[in-house]
């Protein structure tokens, strides 16, 4: 078995599959296997195959996908290259090799496996970007930059960054991945883009929750008042706001739940 694999990044992930799907050509798609790194344990018997970005080969992926399936089958492609599922990314492959085959209709075939793992997929990472627009809490910087930190399992700050757009344009922020030390930034009145953070840059951002303002302990205390104590219910708390969710959260800050 020959085992492709890339970093966790859509132009790595998209030429991770262009090169495997060329090598497939030639051995047959079976003798094919694609994971995100890091690889925690290598297999005896398969030979593993790094590959790094290459803007060209990851566009003509993107636009076959778009040309000869569709544009919303390409989304859902994206969306599942957002996921930290451990075989999102052999998920895309199989995919692909029934989207190519009939097209556009690959949508429509619900009782295949493949197709139905993509639409798992995708509803999973939409599900938590979907929370996430809920759960990011700001902090003001001398009320000139706003700076969120969250701690998704899925590469979802992108998604989440579009919500913000929408609801904060003329405002300075950016909403930083602590688990992939990256950024959402949003200039005043600018478009959204992502930056790779050094560890120097990270950490100097990590400070940034340490700051607070009169907003924090107003929200705080809207938190508690809005509370009635005679209905509290935990259980029902921890469902709707996990608490590995909750680490950035300024409300949960001096509570215990």
């Amino acid at each position: 078995m020959k085992i492709y694999t890339c970093k966790d990044r859509l132009e790595d992930i998209m030429t991770c599959i262009y090169d495997a799907w060329s090598e497939a050509l030639r051995i047959g798609h079976d003798q094919i296997q694609l994971k995100k790194e890091p690889i925690l344990q290598q297999t005896m018997f398969d030979e593993y195959v790094h590959v790094d970005g290459d803007n060209v080969k990851a566009e003509k992926v993107i636009r076959s996908v778009r040309r000869d399936i569709s544009d919303e089958a390409y989304l859902d492609v994206y969306y599942a290259t957002l996921s930290a599922e451990e075989d999102a990314l052999q998920a895309i492959y199989n995919f692909l090799r029934v989207g190519f085959a009939v097209g556009s209709k690959v949508l429509e075939q619900y009782s295949n496996p493949h197709v139905m793992r993509m639409l798992e997929l995708r509803r999973k990472v939409g599900n938590e970007s979907h929370h996430f627009n809920e759960f990011a809490r700001f902090q003001s910087l001398d009320r000139k930059v706003y700076v969120s930190h969250l701690e998704p399992k899925s590469d979802v700050i992108m998604l989440v960054g579009r919500h913000f757009a929408d609801r904060m344009p003329s405002e300075h922020w950016m909403i930083i991945d602590d688990n992939r030390k990256t950024a959402c930034v949003h200039p005043k009145d600018g478009t959204n883009y992502l930056r790779y953070l050094t560890d120097d840059e990270f950490e100097s951002l990590r400070k940034t929750e340490q700051y607070e303002d009169e907003y924090t302990e107003m929200w705080k205390t809207f938190f508690q008042a809005v509370a009635i104590k005679e209905r509290e219910n935990y259980v029902c708390q921890r469902n709707l706001f996990p608490i590995w969710k909750r680490k950035h959260a300024v409300e949960f800050r001096t509570l215990r739940i």
